[in-house]
């Protein structure tokens, strides 16, 4: 059975990013945790669809993906200070939550869910980077599928009901779609590096 419109994909790949001799091993989808989604939902990169397309059970595929059919280029304007005090629970900032390097889910003030990795956090103010992990990065994808089928009534119908994060998290990538942040956030699909599989495949 070939790769179309609501089959149901089980994959293996390497996703390494940069360029020349400097690829860097960003994530990987294992034969023990591969990544699964189902095609034709918007559950993946328009431009990783494509090159897997039409691909059957057994094939293996080798490409890349340039920042402009991804993530889009890095942008300083996305790294905004916020103040602190909207990450306050119950009037105390919760460190469990807010520290270098974690990604929120957040909200803006039209209502899109954004996520946000945080920067630096200063006496009155924190620093957020709202590019996505991957802006700016050619993502060069190796791997194999591993199975094709018909996606059931019942998984098509679970994904949609899920909010668009149509991947099996195998490879743990992709965060549930959790509760929602608190400090006057909104909940949003937990991506993590989102890269290919199911980090490409959030919606978020």
């Amino acid at each position: 059975m070939k790769i179309s419109d609501n089959k149901y994909v089980t994959l293996t790949y390497d996703l390494h990013v940069g360029e020349g001799e400097e690829l860097e091993l960003m994530e990987q989808a294992t034969a023990e945790r591969p990544m699964e989604f189902i095609y034709g939902t918007n559950s993946m990169l328009e431009a990783f669809e494509k090159e897997i397309d039409g691909l059957s059970a057994g094939d293996a595929f080798s490409f890349s993906i340039s920042p402009e059919d991804a993530y889009g280029e890095y942008d300083e304007n996305r790294i905004i200070e916020l103040p602190k005090s909207i990450f306050e629970v119950d009037g105390k900032i919760d460190e469990e939550m807010l520290f270098e390097g974690n990604t929120l889910p957040m909200m803006d003030s039209s209502g899109n869910r954004l996520v946000g990795s945080v920067v630096s956090i200063g006496e009155n103010e924190v620093t957020m980077d709202f590019n996505h992990p991957l802006a700016g990065e050619i993502m060069h994808f190796s791997g194999s599928i591993v199975d094709v089928r018909e996606a059931t009534v019942e998984e098509i119908a679970a994904l949609f009901s899920s909010g668009g994060c149509g991947c099996g998290c195998g490879s743990g990538s992709c965060g549930s779609c959790g509760d929602e942040a608190k400090g006057g956030q909104g909940g949003s699909c937990g991506c993590g590096s989102g890269g290919g599989g199911c980090g490409s495949g959030c919606n978020c």
